[in-house]
């Protein structure tokens, strides 16, 4: 029977036949009729997309593979926990269970391009049985302008109903995110969280531009008034999004960049926020744009009668998420471009309330804590996390996304710190005055405020010291917030408790970076905190 069914033209390339309708690029108000008709989403009272995502909320890295085809370039990858192998038989089996699969299905196909600078960017065909799926895609990714589609870069097959059988097919439960680099195909089954679509880009966005001499980066950008640009790394829920969006500043992107030697540019043309709690007060652009039609929101809570959106309901998860074009956000840049960045940020939500909230770092401090990556997970954005943040250490602020080794993408930072000279912090807009459950979060007005400082050049040299924690340089004051936050341990009642809480911290980041002992510097390495004596 399959043998008999047609080829699409946009399928041909990976012998997929058809035996339902396929919808090609449709644009966003079809595929919202769509996803209503087939009852995939309810709508909001605005208008935005609301769906549920199921048993799985958020990402499920240990259910992510990279197909080791035994070429030399699959000899580049880090093998280990977080890029695990699967076999080039195994994949084939899966890729053709897939096929048949979504043969017996409507599709949705959407051509989009990862990289605003063209030179760079790569082009993936999402094939989706979801319309939701595929208005996802629209909204994250920047649509083809190519009337005649040629054979993309990436070819992605998302089947979030069907689910393979570990017994037969290798994988770890039914749920599988498989990357085949030498294919260039993606495979997702078992799990409807759209973020495993644009995580999946993004992975494969790191694996290609290293090549080319492009730094791929977690991280969120903006421009100020004065054509200055900034830099925001951080995982999901340390501030990425809600400290790059500001009404002061003209926003890039609010997740994944390039650093070329042409500048910084966006892999994407939208935003993909987390929105528990989200407030209109204090987070107005995000707010807004995740109420206009065409946004998917996930997981959220709603009145059933009013379809009014509950930001503040955690109901099905902490890890709501909107998605929505960039052109949402007033101020956005249109060209999704911006020049060499004059200031970096690392954000960290620390989990232990020990980090200095604000604190300028040298080069070898840069490059130290870039590898690190200390801050923590928050509840729900992976499968499997408890109620409460956990601790924890991501390379490069995005160690699940890096399919080279995390010092290919140090080299290609350092690089470009002694090219163009930003200056770089880092900033904790986690706990302070006590560890989680202790302290309180930072509010969100002082970290604005001391990045804000910082952006505008109002930190003078001299106004530094060094904290003798984790020697770290700590601003002695800040207009707009209190002297007393600065230092950590001045919100600290128990002062020995503050003292043993950073050891704590202190040795699992020592034990961490010993994982770079051999392939760093010696002075990299030396920066980092000494456990004290």
């Amino acid at each position: 029977m399959t043998a008999e069914l047609p080829l699409h033209a946009l399928t041909a390339h990976i012998g997929l036949r058809h035996e339902k309708e396929v919808n090609v690029n449709l644009c966003s108000a079809r595929l919202v009729e769509h996803a209503v008709i087939h009852r995939e989403c309810c709508l909001s009272s605005s208008g935005a997309v609301i769906v549920e995502t199921g048993e799985h909320t958020g990402r499920s890295p240990n259910d992510k593979f990279i197909v080791d085809n035994g070429t030399e370039s699959d000899q580049q990858i880090a093998w280990g926990k977080t890029n695990k192998s699967i076999s080039a038989q195994q994949y084939e089996q899966i890729f053709v269970k897939v096929k048949r699969y979504l043969e017996t299905k409507e599709l949705f196909i959407q051509d989009a391009i990862a990289g605003r600078d063209r030179r760079y960017a790569q082009h993936f065909r999402i094939i989706s049985e979801k319309a939701w799926a595929a208005l996802f895609t629209r909204d994250l990714l920047f649509p083809s302008d190519n009337d005649n589609p040629v054979k993309p870069d990436f070819t992605l097959l998302h089947a979030p109903d069907f689910y393979a059988d570990p017994g037969v097919d290798g994988t770890r439960t039914g749920t599988f995110i498989i990357l085949n680099f030498a294919e260039k195909i993606i495979l997702i089954g078992g799990t409807s969280y759209a973020g495993e679509i644009k995580k999946s880009v993004f992975t494969a966005m790191n694996r290609v531009l290293p090549e080319v001499g492009v730094f791929p980066m977690h991280c969120s950008a903006n421009i100020g008034e004065n054509g200055e640009t900034a830099l925001f790394f951080g995982l999901s829920g340390t501030g990425k999004t809600t400290l790059s969006s500001t009404s002061d500043r003209f926003l890039i992107g609010d997740d994944e960049h390039g650093w070329s030697a042409n500048g910084i540019f966006n892999f994407e043309n939208g935003c993909y926020a987390k929105t528990i709690n989200l407030s209109q007060e204090l987070e107005p652009q995000i707010w807004e744009a995740s109420q206009r039609f065409g946004a998917v929101l996930e997981n959220v809570g709603f009145d059933e009668n009013t379809r009014a959106i509950d930001f503040m309901d955690g109901t099905k998860t902490e890890n709501t998420r909107a998605a929505y074009p960039i052109s949402y956000i007033e101020g956005h840049v249109k060209s999704g471009t911006g020049q060499h960045p004059s200031h970096i940020f690392f954000l960290s939500a620390d989990a232990f309330g020990v980090l200095p909230p604000i604190s300028r770092l040298n080069r070898e401090q840069a490059v130290f804590y870039f590898l690190l990556g200390y801050t923590a997970k928050l509840a729900g954005t992976e499968k499997g996390l408890g109620a409460e943040p956990e601790a924890t250490f991501s390379t490069c602020f995005g160690e699940p996304f890096l399919p080279l080794a995390p010092t290919v993408y140090a080299d290609l930072l350092l690089k470009r710190i002694d090219e163009h000279h930003p200056k770089i912090w880092l900033v904790n807009t986690g706990w302070s005055g006590g560890a989680f459950g202790t302290g309180s979060r930072i509010k969100l007005p002082y970290s604005r405020a001391m990045i804000k400082a910082a952006l505008d050049n109002e930190l003078a040299e001299g106004s530094f010291y060094a904290d003798s924690t984790f020697g770290l340089n700590i601003p002695t004051h800040i207009e707009g917030v209190p002297d007393s936050i600065l230092d950590p341990i001045n919100l600290w009642r128990d002062k020995a408790r503050f003292h043993q809480t950073a050891s704590e911290l202190i040795f699992k980041i020592r034990e961490r970076m010993k994982f770079f002992s051999g392939s760093l510097d010696e002075a990299i390495l030396a920066c980092g905190p000494v456990l004290p004596e």
